[in-house]
């Protein structure tokens, strides 16, 4: 903290309607040597080319939430600060795996370390003017300063409590993060905005034909109703064992094994993504500005592993697949979705130093490599000679990677449970030194009760530890501290993310560089993976989406079709370019549709 000759504690008060960028509301801010108070008012704000306090090197500033206060800057026009740290971040890896009863925001916190805060009425009241909007009179003006300042001091007074538990090198990164998810949520991702509207203007007609044109293949439905009983009968007609509740006797009908099981029968696919459509999917609820850009709160660091979890319902990542159609680049721009390969399997091989995983991983097709180094397949066996064996030996890397049993493992190869026994003795006979290095990771975290990453975000076991999940928290973890050194490396480097998924992040450009662009975010993806894998680098793939052509999952391309021909037949007057050929490989920026009917064969590679 001494490299600071001043450390600023900000707060912003903000509106952010739907799918838009932040209108803000006031400032506050205090410097913590000379006491300097800044409060002002948004006509105020809007006037200034640059922030009222220090932002470079020799500046901190200090905030709950970052993302936020960085978000305000860009709405304002305004550079952002070179350092940040944010005590949100902090708080949530001091408290990570524990139960809170007062949850992870600022009042949480201060209750915490039993500090004095506003009530959450008095805060709620406050959020709920902010968000009001129009025109404020002197004393609301002044309501809201002082409450804004009331969090600046909150601030003030949680920064000296919580210092000394904090790893304030690793902090620093934790805070770049932040200015980079600010710039993410800031770009969003380009909707095809009259198509969206055309959707949720039909939507509840399209719902009831829908049902209509999938159920004639299961029969399962009661009008809007899904029927258990006659679910029940589909699967005895088409020889589908489904697992049931632990309790027995009922079947389990969580999407997780509906997505399981679609894996293993591919006829299930389809019915999936009708129940997700039906039950998950509230359009009204994706959040879409005026500019036609999907934007909402990233909320990292949310996830026990340090993950993102934005909201399903506004993320269009988070939505049923097949609506991710509606991603369009607009006009004379293109997308790029830019994956790590196999990343999970590539974190496991290069922090557990397993030679033989390492190599697997280099070869291209881990998962071919494993069944050839188990000695199930030839040395010159190929993914096109030995299919059905190299799909087995992938789901039982990815049962491992997960944590299943040979039970679940048996379900999503449909085969028996003696099959997925010897699959998970070949991966652990094959693999001893991954497989010492992660026992050895769960008997530290059931003794000393914590496991953390390369970058020191870390877990706590509690008190009733779950192995699984400490086993796949490394190479979660790690995966998430990847993504996030990635994100701030491209928006660093100017280049305009569009959003964080998993293993990926999209990326805009315009068409005459986005063949660049699309190398340098690999080949910064690259750097980033060897720099949390201590020299290992991790490939990655492009999905490239060119202006006219969408986005597209290949998981949902069925769905997708029957959607956008239905809203034709319903509104053919209006009917708008639904069915552009969709980009679902990453060496072509077109190909033809899928058949419908070979469609849910298809797996990602």
């Amino acid at each position: 903290m001494e490299q600071f000759k001043q450390i600023w504690f900000v707060d912003f008060e903000f509106s952010a309607p739907s799918g838009a960028v932040p209108q803000v509301r006031c400032l506050v801010a205090r410097e913590l040597y000379s006491g300097q108070l800044i409060r002002l008012w948004a006509d105020e704000l809007h006037e200034l080319s640059r922030p009222p306090y220090g932002i470079g090197d020799e500046s901190l500033l200090v905030a709950y939430y970052a993302s936020a206060e960085i978000g305000c800057h860009l709405a304002l026009g305004w550079d952002c600060p070179a350092h940040v740290l944010d005590l949100f971040c902090e708080f949530r890896n001091i408290t990570n795996g524990l139960k809170s009863l007062c949850g992870d925001g600022l009042l949480g916190a201060l209750a915490y370390f039993g500090l004095e805060s506003v009530n959450s009425t008095e805060k709620k009241c406050m959020r709920d003017l902010a968000l009001r909007g129009g025109d404020y009179t002197a004393t609301e003006k002044r309501a809201l300063l002082d409450y804004c300042e009331s969090d600046v001091t909150a601030l003030s007074q949680l920064l000296p409590v919580m210092l000394p538990r904090i790893d304030l090198p690793r902090a620093w990164l934790r805070g770049r993060y932040m200015k980079a998810a600010a710039h993410l949520e800031h770009n969003g991702i380009p909707i095809d905005y009259q198509l969206l509207e055309r959707l949720r203007s039909s939507w509840s007609d399209i719902q009831d034909i829908l049902i209509r044109e999938i159920d004639k293949d299961y029969g399962v439905y009661d009008g809007r109703s899904f029927k258990t009983c006659l679910f029940a009968d589909f699967l005895v007609s088409q020889g589908i064992p489904w697992p049931s509740l632990p309790s027995g006797g009922v079947l389990c009908l969580k999407d997780s094994t509906f997505k399981a099981m679609a894996q293993s029968y591919p006829i299930i696919g389809p019915l999936r993504e009708l129940r997700v459509t039906l039950s998950q999917m509230r359009l009204s609820e994706l959040a879409v500005g005026n500019d036609g850009r999907n934007r909402c709160l990233l909320s990292a660091f949310r996830a026990r592993t340090g993950r993102n979890q934005p909201s399903n319902a506004r993320f269009v990542f988070g939505t049923a697949v097949w609506l991710r159609g509606l991603i369009k680049p607009r006009a004379g721009y293109g997308i790029a979705y830019i994956d790590w390969s196999q990343q999970e399997f590539g974190i496991a091989a290069a922090l557990s130093g397993d030679p033989l995983m390492m190599a697997a991983y280099l070869s291209g097709d881990p998962y071919l490599a494993f069944a050839i180094q188990a000695g199930a397949v030839p040395s010159n066996a190929t993914k096109k000679s030995h299919k059905a064996e190299r799909e087995q030996f992938k789901a039982c890397v990815l049962a491992v990677q997960y944590g299943m049993g040979a039970e679940s493992l048996a379900l999503r190869i449909g085969q028996p449970v003696a099959q997925a026994n010897m699959l998970l003795r070949l991966h652990q006979e094959t693999y001893q030194v991954f497989w010492r290095w992660s026992d050895a990771a769960v008997d530290y975290a059931m003794l000393h009760n914590k496991l953390w990453t390369v970058f020191g975000w870390t877990v706590q076991a509690g008190r009733d530890p779950n192995p699984r999940f400490l086993r796949n928290f490394l190479m979660q973890g790690n995966g998430a501290e990847m993504l996030r050194l990635a994100c701030c490396m491209v928006t660093e480097a100017g280049i305009t993310a569009c959003a964080p998924i998993h293993d990926a992040i999209l990326i805009e450009a315009p068409l005459e560089q986005l063949d660049q662009v699309i190398e340098q975010t690999k080949n910064i993806m690259a750097a980033a993976s060897a720099i949390v894998l201590d020299g290992f680098r991790l490939n990655s793939d492009a999905e490239i989406i060119r202006y006219p052509d969408r986005y597209s999952d290949e998981r949902g391309v069925k769905m997708w079709q029957t959607v956008t021909g239905i809203l034709d037949q319903i509104n053919p007057s209006t009917r708008a370019d639904t069915h552009t050929d969709l980009c679902v490989d990453a060496l072509q920026p077109v190909r033809a549709r899928t058949p419908v009917a070979s469609y849910y064969l298809i797996e990602e590679s």
